[in-house]
């Protein structure tokens, strides 16, 4: 009797869909899954290496991926039992929706919990950079601070222009905090489908130019597209307000990095700030394999953090927990209620 309950279990166990879970996630988020699928959870802060992570994506149901993954139609093919695809994050550009649609897998992201704590970092980037934080902090740790000095002046948020390039939800969740500290808002958007909800954006709309021209803080919130790749390149920077900051928590790529150097150098930009870099893009197979080295070297005109947009501990639960929520659904027969593409749907095997 064991012994066949035993066999049984195996066999029950086999049949169910194998979940890959590419990077390490929170315990709970694996134990929801668990009652899904045999789950393969990635228990290292460290990415696979691309062989191991191949080989783990073929025999996969589900799989949750995030912004250090890369999906092409080659592998999407070689992945004959995917299901669904559920990304953590909101932008997506690292992977082939459409071939997953050609496949019948969904595509799932997290469209809004990343918002808010994005925001929040834009406005502690712009900070940190203008009030010359990082510069401070060494100071005093240098054993050679007596006191206050008449040095290291900065500048501030409050009286100055913030213009932000793209204005969809998270451009104006920084609209609205930028506000709190009475700066004039101004914004522009690359995504023209946008006029609904633009009605609700806190600032005045302008063309590219005036915004550049008429701006001490510029912040990139807009996604990464063919046309926004590289859009802030030499020419784009050299109409900048002289003596202005740039911001980015959009996407690396929409800077050109070797460009951002060269203004810095020359005094057009006082400082640049991001959380994002190019190297992170990897649908641009010519992309960079490190972050520009003249970028690096400027210490005092740069602020860098490691992507930690949404690194907000409660908040990152939530979207990996949304994103688990988006497999069962899918693993149920039903489509994921954050899908961006159309599948017919699968009978679910469970």
């Amino acid at each position: 009797m064991t012994a066949a309950g035993g066999g049984s279990a195996v066999r029950r166990d086999h049949e169910r869909p194998n979940i890959f879970i590419t990077n390490r996630v929170f315990p709970e988020v694996v134990a929801f899954l668990e009652t899904y699928g045999n789950v393969d959870a990635n228990p290292s802060p460290e990415p696979y290496p691309r062989r191991i992570f191949l080989e783990k994506a073929s025999g996969a149901s589900a799989m949750m991926v995030f912004m250090n993954d890369s999906l092409d139609n080659t592998t999407i093919e070689n992945c004959p039992k995917l299901r669904v695809i559920a990304a953590a994050l909101k932008g997506y550009d690292n992977f082939d929706v459409a071939a997953c649609t050609k496949q019948g897998i969904w595509f799932t992201i997290v469209p809004d919990l990343l918002t808010t704590p994005t925001a929040e970092l834009a406005v502690a980037l712009a900070l940190g950079l203008a009030r010359k934080l990082t510069e401070g902090d060494r100071v005093v740790r240098s054993g050679e601070f007596a006191g206050w000095r008449p040095v290291l002046y900065g500048r501030g948020l409050s009286g100055s222009t913030a213009g932000i390039f793209g204005m969809g939800n998270l451009g104006r969740a920084l609209a609205k905090r930028l506000s709190a500290f009475e700066m004039e808002i101004l914004y522009t958007d690359p995504i023209a489908d946008r006029s609904g909800e633009q009605k609700q954006a806190c600032g005045t709309r302008v063309e590219l130019v005036e915004l550049l021209t008429r701006s001490d803080f510029v912040f990139l919130t807009a996604p990464l597209q063919p046309d926004t790749l590289h859009q802030f390149d030499s020419s784009t920077l050299a109409r900048m307000k002289p003596g202005s900051f740039l911001v980015n928590v959009g996407r690396g790529s929409v800077v050109d990095e070797e460009a951002v150097a060269g203004a810095l150098e020359r005094t057009q930009l006082a400082g640049y700030a991001a959380d994002v870099f190019e190297t992170e893009d990897w649908a641009r197979s010519d992309r960079p394999r490190s972050i520009n080295a003249a970028l690096v070297r400027l210490g005092s005109k740069t602020l860098f953090t490691p992507h930690l947009g949404s690194a907000v501990a409660d908040v990152r639960r939530k979207i990996e927990t949304r994103a688990a929520q988006n497999i069962a659904e899918a693993l149920r027969g039903r489509r994921p209620p954050d899908a961006i593409n159309d599948v017919d749907l699968k009978p679910s095997t469970n």
